[in-house]
């Protein structure tokens, strides 16, 4: 009987251990969310809209620093990496020069947007190219999803784009383990979620920045992606489980008349409505729709 256990404690041993080197094996799974405004090397609106100025330059810019931040994380060992396109259309990354170990998520017609792809099986998530929310002075190109929405919040926290999907990462359990853009992003980002930083440029006004040279933001971004791995299983997510109670305030009165339609809406004054969402991935759905797909 003690030679039967003992060789059933014998092979439950090796299948942890074998369970543990899989895993181990596998390594980390890596969410990645890139917008293009918060880009190191892109210094004007134009640059961020195709058929503008450099847009060309700016969609290399960003590839080029996608492609940084995922070889700072597979030089580490293996990794799964999936990398969302979070920019406008969705289209922008060039997806043939992309480091080939990734997957790619392209294309803007999904209902979670920059989230698109985001669950429970990520051990972190990465923010890149990000900015400052809605009427934040001295944020480059600073908006919220688009020019329609004035004001977000959540459970009273107001929140731009890193805020509002940093509570869905976290509604998840996934720590946003980095995150970059210019420096209003930062500090705002950085007053919200413990996580490591870096600022890729300077506003000069809304639509005016001063920039470093790109292979000095992306030196940066690999320093900070390598420290951020290393300090992985001390990363915490943000504590969003639960219901959400989220506010918008539109750009006119029309849009928040039409989002009435939407059973349970309440009015708060002539352009702001809120809504009580039973977790974050209804919150996140639900105001997708409202700036996205809503007109007026």
């Amino acid at each position: 009987m003690a030679t039967r256990t003992h060789l059933t404690s014998l092979a439950l041993a090796c299948f942890v251990a074998a369970a543990t080197a899989a895993h181990a094996q596998e390594g980390p799974k890596i969410f990645i969310s890139v917008d293009m405004e918060g880009i190191g090397g892109i210094g004007t609106g134009r640059m961020t809209s195709a058929g503008g100025k450099d847009y060309a330059l700016g969609r290399e810019l960003m590839t080029e620093e996608v492609n940084v931040v995922v070889a700072a994380i597979l030089d580490r060992g293996p990794a799964e990496i999936v990398v969302n396109d979070s920019h406008g259309d969705m289209q922008n990354l060039l997806h043939t020069r992309l480091d080939p170990r990734v997957t790619y998520i392209q294309g803007n017609l999904k209902p979670l947007g920059m989230v698109q792809g985001l669950d429970a099986s990520f051990d972190g998530a990465i923010f890149l190219g990000y900015h400052a929310r809605a009427g934040t002075a001295s944020g480059f190109l600073a908006h919220t999803g688009t020019g329609s929405v004035k004001g977000l919040w959540l459970n009273d926290t107001e929140v731009g784009e890193g805020g509002l999907n940093a509570y869905y990462a976290g509604s998840h359990g996934v720590p946003v383990i980095l995150a970059a853009g210019d420096l209003t992003f930062t500090e705002q980002f950085g007053a919200l979620v413990q996580t490591r930083t870096v600022a890729t440029k300077e506003a000069v006004g809304s639509s005016v920045a001063k920039l470093e040279h790109p292979d000095a933001v992306r030196a940066r971004l690999r320093d900070a992606t390598r420290a951020a791995l290393d300090d992985l299983a001390n990363a915490t997510p943000l504590d969003t489980a639960g219901p959400v109670t989220l506010r918008m305030r539109s750009a006119t009165t029309t849009r928040a008349d039409i989002l009435q339609a939407i059973p349970d809406m309440r009015r708060i004054d002539g352009t702001t409505v809120e809504y009580d969402a039973r977790d974050m991935t209804e919150a996140y759905a639900l105001i997708r729709l409202m700036y996205r797909y809503v007109s007026w």
